[in-house]
């Protein structure tokens, strides 16, 4: 059976590719052993690949009152209520790792509403969902909702922030065919064998869609 392509534009040749680009592709390479298909698939126009990662880090790197791993799940849920193949895959590799749980992605991809996850962070992803599906409906007593769970305002900044970040990347990723790269798809679901990717690296690799 023949494979279907990675996307359906052209993708970039990394000996082509600026130099600031092309460094941070083979760095990923180096780490994680391949290039997730998100890099060469955006890498297709420069100067929004630049503003999309410079975008990505600022949101998903942060410190704040949202754990790394919550914030996969924000990018999970909405991915997959946008049906997002690429991202919920991608992303749900870097959740499986992040909250050091093999079930936990596939759950909240599913509903998330029956995931084994805290009524704070069922109360996140309510609110995420209306961002990335119906954002127009969100009111001051969603944002109560949220404050009675502990949420700041940062944090609801930084939920809204990555629901409508990811909805962009759900997108672009169905517009343009993006395909899941098979390792996506065993990782953090086994014991990593001696000498396999650190988290970090596996962040990298999956990151973003």
């Amino acid at each position: 059976m023949t494979q279907p392509p990675a996307t359906r534009f052209p993708a970039a040749r990394i000996d082509a590719l600026p130099e600031d680009i092309r460094s941070r592709l083979l760095a990923v390479q180096e780490k994680s052993g391949f290039i997730p298909n998100v890099f060469l698939t955006l890498a297709y126009r420069p100067d929004e690949f630049r503003a999309f990662f410079a975008y990505h880090d600022a949101l998903m790197d942060r410190d704040g009152g949202l754990s790394k791993a919550e914030r996969e799940m924000i990018v999970v849920a909405t991915s997959a209520a946008n049906q997002c193949q690429y991202c919920v895959i991608a992303h749900g590799a870097i959740l499986r790792i992040r909250a050091k749980n093999p079930l936990i992605a596939d759950q909240v991809a599913v509903n998330y509403r029956k995931a084994d996850i805290t009524p704070r962070q069922k109360a996140m992803l309510d609110f995420a969902m209306k961002v990335a599906t119906e954002a127009q409906t969100v009111s001051d007593a969603d944002f109560s909702v949220l404050a009675s769970h502990g949420f700041s305002d940062d944090d609801i900044w930084d939920i809204a922030a990555i629901a409508a970040f990811f909805a962009l990347s759900n997108r672009l990723a169905n517009v343009t065919g993006m395909r899941p790269n098979d390792e996506f798809y065993l990782m953090g679901r086994m014991p990593k064998p001696l000498g396999s990717m650190s988290t970090n690296a596996a962040n990298d690799s999956a990151s973003p869609s």
